[in-house]
């Protein structure tokens, strides 16, 4: 029996539409950089970062909430990797986001090299025992660094480049991932510590943060994020608004937790206010047609 015509185009629009309601529902910061893109690659980085969601909401306490022990989200887990490796391989699945990200993986070459370690971040999370100061690194790698790596894929589908581009682009992504990472990470380090039982910077104490401690994981940040943007101008003309906005984001986020005195950034959440966020978006594009690619 041969298959309708435009029945694989219905799923297919119908997957990439439920990963854009997951992102609208749990990122307005992604979302305001992610509306800068085309069409094309707005659908392409909303279906990866649906698939990162949905694997941060069973390792962050939705499946707790749901009433499922830890060996079951381990299963659970476990189950939504293997699915998208099989989905990987031959384009289809019945789980949505699952498909809409397998979709984008075929098509832009993201490889098991990135969502295996990915998939590690996740179950690392699911263990109990205290990350380990030798263990941050691999863990903001898998959590972060390779979701950068990927929506860069997404950004370079079509775009002909040379190895030595290739690399410089790919060096920022993964800097500008594990900038977006550790300022989370100091955002929520107080509902991370209490609610959790996670630290993330194993060799500061959270229950008595000191400004030295705060300045420290900043200057971090700071640096990854100076590296990325060393190389934000080489992206294509289509990505580079966005990744600009985004990295504009988190860096005024990062100015404004070291203003915050850090006995206060342990008992708020620093966010930049809208009327900001304008200001950046607009410098953003401003700045993105300055040079042409």
């Amino acid at each position: 029996m041969r298959p309708r015509p435009g029945l694989l185009e219905r799923y297919d629009e119908t997957a990439v539409a439920s990963a854009a309601t997951v992102i609208g529902r749990y990122s307005t910061s992604f979302g305001a950089a992610a509306r800068m893109l085309d069409p094309a690659t707005r659908r392409g980085i909303r279906s990866i970062y649906a698939l990162v969601r949905v694997a941060d909401e069973l390792v962050d306490g939705t499946a707790d909430a749901a009433g499922l022990t830890a060996p079951e989200q381990r299963c659970l887990l476990d189950e939504l990797e293997a699915e998208t490796e099989a989905a990987m391989l031959c384009g289809y699945s019945t789980n949505l986001v699952v498909h809409a990200f397998a979709r984008v993986a075929r098509s832009a070459g993201i490889g098991v090299e990135l969502t295996r370690p990915f998939f590690a971040s996740m179950r690392r999370d699911l263990d109990p025992a205290a990350i380990r100061e030798d263990e941050v690194a691999p863990y903001i790698h898998g959590s972060a660094e390779v979701v950068g790596l990927m929506c860069l894929a997404v950004f370079l589908l079509d775009e002909p480049i040379d190895d030595d581009r290739r690399r410089r682009l790919e060096r920022g992504a993964v800097h500008l991932g594990a900038a977006f990472q550790k300022i989370n990470f100091l955002r929520d380090l107080d509902t991370d510590w209490r609610t959790l039982g996670r630290n993330y910077f194993p060799w500061c104490d959270p229950e008595h943060f000191t400004e030295a401690d705060k300045d420290r994981i900043l200057d971090d940040i700071d640096h990854d994020l100076d590296l990325a943007a060393q190389s934000s101008r080489e992206l294509p003309r289509r990505a580079r608004a966005a990744v600009q906005t985004a990295h504009g984001l988190f860096a005024e986020l990062s100015r404004r937790c070291r203003q915050t005195p850090a006995p206060v950034l342990m008992t708020t959440r620093i966010r930049v206010p809208d009327a900001r966020k304008l200001v950046i978006v607009v410098r953003s594009v401003a700045g993105s047609y300055g040079r042409t690619r």
